[in-house]
């Protein structure tokens, strides 16, 4: 999804790590749109969505996506295995399933899910994203996400052991490579999300 999502974009829009941070305001702004969409349809006020209430979202939300893939995501995204997609789940599976609609849409001036707004804050998550994949293959590996944060602009180079710090919050695994959906979460913990729940601290 990633490498199509370069290649019809090109290269990411953002020239250093501080040009980001710049942006969270206006994340944090695109996040509280997805907290409106997840109180409506978490309908039990429960504070998840589970698979039923997904589906309605998903079609409110003109996402043109199978049903087994919308199965696959909310298996994928539900980290902490409580049978429900908790908010900040729920943040990470809507870009998930927006990268998956748009990588087989074809490219057009017109919204491609219901709210304009979210297409936006998926955008810009995801060229912060093509800004740390230096090597381009859709995946994060530390030597890139160190140069990514030092060399496109030495006079805001960060401590080593900040960027050691920061890699280390997306490779949950340990594996020496971020996944997407890994950097997500990450990315909203660095942002900041209003939640009242810790969701996904202690399992991945």
């Amino acid at each position: 999804m990633m490498e199509l999502k370069r290649s019809s974009s090109g290269q990411s829009k953002f020239r250093s790590i501080n040009s980001i941070i710049l942006k969270f305001p206006r994340f944090k702004e695109g996040l509280k749109e997805i907290k409106c969409v997840f109180e409506q349809f978490d309908e039990d006020s429960n504070g998840t969505i589970d698979w039923d209430e997904l589906k309605k979202c998903v079609k409110k939300l003109q996402f043109h996506v199978k049903e087994e893939e919308i199965d696959d995501l909310f298996d994928s995204c539900d980290v902490d295995e409580k049978e429900g997609i908790q908010f900040n789940e729920f943040i990470v599976l809507l870009c998930l399933l927006y990268l998956m609609m748009d990588s087989s849409s074809s490219s057009d001036n017109t919204s491609k899910i219901g709210s304009p707004e979210l297409e936006a804050t998926f955008n810009t998550i995801v060229e912060a994203f093509l800004f740390l994949d230096k090597g381009g293959d859709g995946k994060l590996h530390k030597k890139d996400v160190i140069k990514a944060l030092n060399d496109e602009c030495p006079s805001e180079k960060s401590p080593s052991h900040v960027t050691r710090t920061r890699f280390k919050e997306m490779d949950w695994d340990r594996s020496g490579n971020v996944s997407f959906r890994q950097f997500l979460f990450a990315f909203l913990d660095w942002v900041g999300i209003d939640t009242d729940d810790e969701t996904h601290t202690t399992k991945r």
